[in-house]
């Protein structure tokens, strides 16, 4: 067996491993990641330089401001529709799906001068919306929440006519761009329900 009569250096003709940003950064980044506490053992490889922790399906940045919310379908949108007699929608709003009826309840009735009664389901049922109504001359028929202490009257054949709301909602929901929500903004979701509302109703 013969002996090798040279030895060669290992790192002979090897390049330098670069680093691809600053050491400075890679030590911010280190130092930042998920409030590392001082003799944590990290991988340095696995972890993204501008990563940060996760939000969560309950936390979505700008999510309230879009009108979304979370409720027990998971993040919906709320719409709430005023009509007239015969269930035309001619006045709505959004809100997150986690947010109570009463919200939207001011800006909507401002729509309802002419209207001698007003129908809406037990979400709206509040003793300062009923003063409100009366006030303005106009007779609630809202049936009162399980919980009341107090029972309340309501006039249940008038009630019965409610259905003509339920079935504009229905109507509205056969376009499929309202029934799922694709619209990451509040403004451009309230224009597709404008528009299903114009072509179903009012053209």
């Amino acid at each position: 067996m013969r002996l090798p009569t040279r030895i060669r250096a290992f790192d002979d003709d090897l390049q330098p491993v670069q680093p691809l940003v600053p050491p400075p950064v890679l030590g911010q980044s280190g130092r930042g990641a998920g409030g590392l506490r001082r003799g944590d053992e990290i991988d340095i490889d696995r972890l993204h330089l501008c990563k940060g922790p996760s939000l969560g399906p309950w936390r979505k940045r700008g999510a309230k401001a879009q009108g979304i919310g979370l409720s027990r379908g998971g993040q919906t949108t709320k719409i709430h529709a005023l009509t007239d007699t015969i269930g035309r929608p001619y006045a709505f709003d959004l809100t997150p799906g986690n947010v109570s009826d009463m919200e939207a309840a001011d800006r909507l009735l401002r729509r309802a001068d002419g209207a001698r009664y007003i129908i809406a389901d037990k979400g709206y049922d509040a003793d300062a919306l009923r003063k409100e109504l009366r006030s303005r001359g106009k007779v609630p028929v809202i049936p009162g929440r399980c919980n009341r202490k107090r029972k309340i009257v309501f006039d249940r054949a008038r009630y019965r006519e409610r259905h003509r709301v339920e079935n504009a909602f229905c109507d509205i929901k056969d376009f499929r761009r309202v029934a799922t929500r694709y619209d990451k903004l509040a403004r451009n979701f309230l224009s597709a329900v404008a528009l299903a509302i114009l072509v179903r109703f009012w053209l």
